[in-house]
């Protein structure tokens, strides 16, 4: 059976019981929960306490909440010290729920953080590919920057495959309209690339329509096995290596 690894599921912002989800998940070998904020973060903290060796956290402040830095800043830098990963952070300018320069502040002291630390950093990028960039190719950049959900197409895809990155899939790419995604995915090295679900969120076909969770991660890598013309074991034993790497689980 392939075993994979969710690089990024929201379990403690999930209503339903962390142990009933990665129950049903019997395929997958192990999680990451990235916090969005200093509440989440601990929250993932205590799913990962409750659950060693299946579940490890990330602690951060989503873009979403980037105004909050200031304030969280110092509770977050104490979880970090033990957490397996710094995030999520990034660039979110679809929605603009808190100011650019707030977000850039953010991402930037997250980065800094995660290179002090020598940890990887999971990030956000949405509406924002060029500014993502542009912070990571002057901050500094490798495979231990993890790109969550990733949605560019072939032209940031290679960009981005330049700057050495981990490109992160999750259900989108299993879309009727994620043309542009499978595109871009295409061009990226299987050996580059983690899966995951962004649990409750973004669930992949045919689940779209409810809320997502682990157990759904191998769509996401068979739809990439598709893309790649490999089989589902391989793509699992591929991801799960990287997830492995980067994360050091």
């Amino acid at each position: 059976m392939a075993e994979w690894v969710d690089t990024h599921c929201h379990l403690q912002i999930d209503t339903r019981s962390p142990d009933v989800l990665l129950n049903r998940a019997r395929d997958v070998r192990s999680v990451v929960v990235p916090g969005i904020d200093l509440e989440s973060s601990r929250a993932a903290r205590q799913i990962a306490h409750d659950l060693p060796g299946r579940a490890f956290y990330a602690a951060g402040l989503h873009p979403h909440h980037a105004d909050d830095w200031p304030n969280q800043r110092e509770g977050l830098r104490v979880l970090m010290e033990k957490a397996q990963a710094i995030g999520e952070t990034g660039l979110d300018f679809y929605r603009n729920l808190a100011p650019e320069k707030a977000q850039i502040e953010s991402f930037v002291g997250h980065h800094r953080i995660a290179i002090e630390l020598s940890k990887p950093l999971i990030v956000h990028c949405r509406d924002a590919f060029r500014q993502v960039y542009e912070i990571l190719e002057s901050e500094g950049s490798g495979p231990w920057v993890v790109l969550h959900c990733w949605t560019g197409g072939p032209r940031w895809s290679k960009r981005f495959l330049e700057l050495g990155v981990t490109f992160s899939f999750a259900g989108p790419v299993t879309y009727s309209t994620g043309d542009t995604i499978r595109r871009g995915a295409a061009l990226v090295p299987p050996e580059r690339v983690v899966v995951e679900t962004d649990t409750p969120f973004l669930a992949p076909e045919p689940h779209r329509s409810g809320p997502n969770e682990p157990a759904y991660v191998g769509l996401t890598g068979e739809a990439l096995g598709r893309i790649w013309g490999m089989d589902s074991a391989a793509v699992a034993r591929l991801t799960s290596e990287r997830a492995t790497d980067v994360f050091g689980l």
